[in-house]
Protein backbone atom coordinates (compact mmCIF):
# COMPACT_ATOMS: atom_id res chain seq x y z
CA UNK A 1 0.00 0.00 0.00
CA UNK A 2 1.05 3.52 -0.85
CA UNK A 3 2.34 5.99 1.99
CA UNK A 4 -0.33 9.03 3.25
CA UNK A 5 0.31 12.29 4.74
CA UNK A 6 -1.82 14.45 7.29
CA UNK A 7 -1.26 18.28 6.35
CA UNK A 8 -2.31 21.81 7.34
CA UNK A 9 -2.93 24.87 5.14
CA UNK A 10 -3.26 28.44 6.63
CA UNK A 11 -3.50 31.68 4.96
CA UNK A 12 -1.23 33.60 7.57
CA UNK A 13 -0.06 32.74 11.31
CA UNK A 14 -2.96 32.07 13.54
CA UNK A 15 -5.17 32.10 10.48
CA UNK A 16 -8.18 29.98 9.08
CA UNK A 17 -6.95 26.24 9.04
CA UNK A 18 -7.25 23.13 6.60
CA UNK A 19 -6.95 19.73 7.82
CA UNK A 20 -6.05 17.20 4.38
CA UNK A 21 -5.12 13.84 3.78
CA UNK A 22 -3.36 12.83 0.77
CA UNK A 23 -1.07 9.99 -0.86
CA UNK A 24 1.09 13.18 -3.05
CA UNK A 25 1.99 15.86 -0.87
CA UNK A 26 3.73 17.81 -3.24
CA UNK A 27 1.51 17.72 -5.88
CA UNK A 28 -1.72 18.56 -3.70
CA UNK A 29 0.43 21.25 -1.84
CA UNK A 30 1.10 22.88 -5.14
CA UNK A 31 -2.81 22.49 -6.37
CA UNK A 32 -3.59 24.40 -3.78
CA UNK A 33 -1.00 27.04 -3.56
CA UNK A 34 -2.32 27.90 -7.27
CA UNK A 35 -5.72 27.40 -6.32
CA UNK A 36 -6.44 24.70 -8.99
CA UNK A 37 -9.33 23.00 -7.18
CA UNK A 38 -12.40 24.75 -6.06
CA UNK A 39 -13.17 24.07 -2.28
CA UNK A 40 -12.38 25.76 0.93
CA UNK A 41 -8.54 26.53 0.23
CA UNK A 42 -9.41 28.47 -2.75
CA UNK A 43 -12.59 30.25 -1.32
CA UNK A 44 -10.66 31.58 1.52
CA UNK A 45 -6.75 31.44 0.00
CA UNK A 46 -4.62 28.99 2.09
CA UNK A 47 -1.60 28.56 0.14
CA UNK A 48 0.88 28.01 2.67
CA UNK A 49 1.49 24.74 4.22
CA UNK A 50 2.42 24.55 8.18
CA UNK A 51 2.30 21.25 8.89
CA UNK A 52 2.50 17.42 7.93
CA UNK A 53 2.88 14.10 9.00
CA UNK A 54 4.27 11.20 7.15
CA UNK A 55 2.58 7.72 7.41
CA UNK A 56 3.56 4.23 5.65
CA UNK A 57 0.17 3.36 4.50
CA UNK A 58 -3.20 5.80 4.11
CA UNK A 59 -5.10 3.97 6.19
CA UNK A 60 -2.66 5.16 9.00
CA UNK A 61 -2.77 8.79 7.66
CA UNK A 62 -6.96 8.91 7.17
CA UNK A 63 -7.55 7.54 10.97
CA UNK A 64 -5.12 10.63 11.77
CA UNK A 65 -6.98 13.02 9.92
CA UNK A 66 -10.51 11.86 11.61
CA UNK A 67 -8.70 12.18 14.74
CA UNK A 68 -7.36 15.31 14.24
CA UNK A 69 -10.62 17.52 12.78
CA UNK A 70 -11.92 16.71 16.11
CA UNK A 71 -9.29 18.28 18.23
CA UNK A 72 -9.88 21.60 19.22
CA UNK A 73 -8.19 24.36 17.34
CA UNK A 74 -5.74 25.30 20.14
CA UNK A 75 -4.31 22.01 20.18
CA UNK A 76 -3.54 22.07 16.63
CA UNK A 77 -2.72 25.47 16.79
CA UNK A 78 0.29 23.62 19.45
CA UNK A 79 0.76 20.83 17.19
CA UNK A 80 1.88 23.28 14.51
CA UNK A 81 3.71 25.87 16.69
CA UNK A 82 5.38 22.81 18.47
CA UNK A 83 7.24 21.90 14.93
CA UNK A 84 6.97 25.66 13.17
CA UNK A 85 6.86 28.61 15.52
CA UNK A 86 7.29 30.86 12.77
CA UNK A 87 4.49 28.96 10.85
CA UNK A 88 7.24 28.87 7.82
CA UNK A 89 5.58 27.55 4.24
CA UNK A 90 7.14 24.16 4.29
CA UNK A 91 6.45 23.93 0.86
CA UNK A 92 10.13 24.24 -0.35
CA UNK A 93 11.20 21.42 2.51
CA UNK A 94 9.29 19.01 0.32
CA UNK A 95 9.89 19.91 -2.72
CA UNK A 96 12.79 17.66 -4.44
Amino acid sequence: MAGGYVYFMTNRPNGTLYVGVISNLVQRVYQHRCGLVDGFTKRYGLRRLVYFEIFDDIQSAIQREHNIKHWSRAWKVGLIVAGNPDWDDLYDTIVM
